[in-house]
C-alpha cells in the first residue's frame, strides 16, 4: 500500500513546490521513475491547452511515459477557478489512493497549492456595483494604481498578486470594501475540507542570483524553440483575447503586446524575463510564510518518497 497512515484517520500527500525555474519538474520525474507516482499539476498556466512552450510543458512523450494529471484540461479561453483546481485535484488523489499510487502534488501556484493544504476561505458573494466602481476607477488610474491602493491597504495580499493582475486586484479590493477586512486576513481562517495531511517540500539552498539567470535563459530557450508561433496561433483562436487569464501568464502578455505592434522582440523579451523573475519574488515570499514548508535536499526528498511506500 503506497500511503503512510498518520492516524487512524489522516494520510500523507507530499507535494513538491518553489519558485519558476527551480527544477521542480526534473525532480518529480525522476521520484515518478522510481516510485508509484502520479503527478498532480499545480501550476495555473499547464492547465491550458495549446500553451505548451510559454508554460516549460513537458513534451508529450513525458507527458504519455510519466501518469500526470491536470494538464491540459482546460481551452485558454476558459476560465478556472482556484475552486475547480482543489475539487479537481482531491479528486485525482482519491483516485490515485485507491489505485495504491503516491500522489504528488507538483507546481509553483501557491494559491492553488494554499487553498488545496488548507481550504477556501467563506469569502462574500461577488458585487457588480462595487465591482463596476472599482473598474470605473481603474480606468482613469490604471490597474498599476489600484495595486498601490491594496497595498496600502492590504500589504500581504498584495505581494502575493502581479500588479497586471486586474482579477485579483479587483477581488481583493472588492472584499475589503463590502466587509472591511483583508483578504489575506479572511484567508486565514479557511479550513481544509478533505482528510489527508500535506506534507510540502521545495528543494533548499535556492541562489536567487542563479535562479534569475536560469529564468532569463529559459525564456532565450523558448523564443528558440518557437514561442512566439505559439502566440501568434493561439490568437487565431475565437474569443481569445489577452484580456484572458491565460494570456496574462507571465510571457505570454508579452509576446502579445509584440504581436500587436505595441513593442519590439527585444523589449518584449526584457519585459517577460524580468516579470518571470518578479514572480519567482513572489513566490519565493509565499514560501517564506508557509508554516508547514520543509526545504530539503534531493536525497532527503527521496527518502521522504519512499518512506510512504
Amino acid at each position: 500500500m503506497f500511503y503512510l497512515l498518520v492516524n487512524q484517520k489522516k494520510q500523507i500527500v507530499p507535494c513538491l513546490t518553489g519558485p519558476t525555474a527551480a527544477g521542480k519538474t526534473e525532480l518529480a520525474l525522476s521520484l515518478a521513475s522510481n516510485f508509484p507516482i502520479d503527478i498532480v499539476n499545480a501550476d495555473s498556466a499547464q492547465i491550458y491547452r495549446g500553451m505548451n512552450i510559454g508554460t516549460a510543458k513537458s513534451s508529450k512523450s513525458i507527458l504519455n511515459r510519466y501518469p500526470h494529471y491536470l494538464i491540459d484540461i482546460i481551452n485558454p479561453e476558459e476560465s478556472y477557478s482556484v475552486g475547480s483546481f482543489v475539487r479537481d485535484a482531491l479528486f485525482q488523489i482519491d483516485t490515485s489512493i485507491k489505485n495504491n499510487r503516491i500522489p504528488l502534488i507538483v507546481g509553483g501556484t501557491m494559491l492553488y497549492l494554499n487553498s488545496l493544504c488548507h481550504g477556501i476561505a467563506q469569502l462574500p458573494e461577488k458585487n457588480m456595483q462595487i465591482r463596476e466602481e472599482i473598474e470605473k476607477k481603474a480606468q482613469k488610474k490604471g490597474w498599476g494604481e489600484m495595486h498601490a491602493e491594496l497595498k496600502k491597504i492590504d500589504s500581504c495580499a498584495a505581494s502575493n498578486i502581479n500588479e497586471n493582475d486586474k482579477q485579483r486586484i479587483q477581488r481583493a479590493l472588492e472584499v475589503y470594501y463590502i466587509t472591511g477586512k483583508k483578504i489575506s486576513e479572511l484567508q486565514k481562517k479557511a479550513t481544509p475540507q478533505n482528510n489527508y495531511q500535506f506534507e510540502v517540500f521545495s528543494l533548499k539552498n535556492i541562489n536567487r542570483d542563479e535562479l534569475y539567470s536560469k529564468i532569463n535563459n529559459r525564456f532565450l530557450d523558448m523564443l528558440e524553440a518557437g514561442f512566439v508561433d505559439e502566440v501568434r496561433i493561439l490568437r487565431e483562436r475565437e474569443g481569445l483575447s489577452s484580456e484572458n487569464m491565460s494570456m496574462r501568464s507571465v510571457g505570454y502578455r508579452q509576446i502579445w503586446k509584440y504581436l500587436d505592434n505595441e513593442i519590439d522582440l527585444n523589449e518584449a523579451t526584457e519585459l517577460a524575463q524580468t516579470a518571470t523573475r518578479q514572480l519567482a519574488k513572489r513566490q519565493l515570499t509565499w514560501m517564506r510564510s508557509m508554516k508547514n514548508l520543509k526545504q530539503e535536499s534531493h536525497k532527503n526528498i527521496y527518502k521522504k518518497i519512499e518512506s510512504l511506500t
